[in-house]
């Protein structure tokens, strides 16, 4: 499909280079069970809150069916929760060298917390559905899935580059 041919409500379209790394990508999570397949299950996840990003395919017909998508991702939003250390009591607790002697009593007054950090989930269009559907490993076009947030995933570094990539699409 030709990026003349495309419906420009197809935004954000990926270009050649990085549609390939997200079908790439796709693939891989398929073998990590960490995709869902449709775009109604791209919504399920979406609704849950565990999709890390959302790929639709630009030359679905009719594009409408899947461009709720772009509109819950923007709703929903991902919360990624960040550890961080707080001191609760500081008595008796000199920063100088007796920092290391007491070192036990600054652990046992910190509390640790998490942070919630809010974003977007990110969302981009490939061209083809045909392709899509190859990389999620099956044999049919695919129009639309998610990539699904998993904590002990070893694609994590891989997913996190291609979302920054995708919401540097969306600027």
């Amino acid at each position: 499909m030709t990026v003349e041919a495309v419906n420009p409500k197809a935004y954000p379209l990926a270009d050649s280079q990085l549609a390939i790394t997200i079908l790439d990508l796709v693939q891989q999570a398929t073998n990590y069970k960490q995709l869902k397949k449709g775009a109604n299950e791209a919504t399920k996840t979406l609704n849950r809150g565990i999709s890390e990003f959302v790929v639709m395919a630009a030359d679905a017909e009719p594009l409408e069916i899947l461009l709720h998508l772009p509109l819950l991702a923007e709703d929903k939003v991902l919360a990624s929760s960040y550890p961080f250390f707080y001191l609760t009591n500081l008595d008796g607790l000199f920063f100088n060298n007796l920092l290391y002697q007491h070192s036990d009593l600054y652990l046992n007054s910190c509390s640790v917390s998490t942070f919630e950090w809010l974003q977007n989930v990110p969302y981009v269009f490939v061209p083809s559905k045909q392709a899509l559907g190859r990389a999620c490993g099956v044999t049919r076009p695919v129009i639309a899935c998610s990539v699904t947030s998993n904590e002990a995933s070893q694609l994590k570094s891989q997913i996190q580059q291609l979302k920054d990539a995708i919401e540097k699409l969306l600027i």
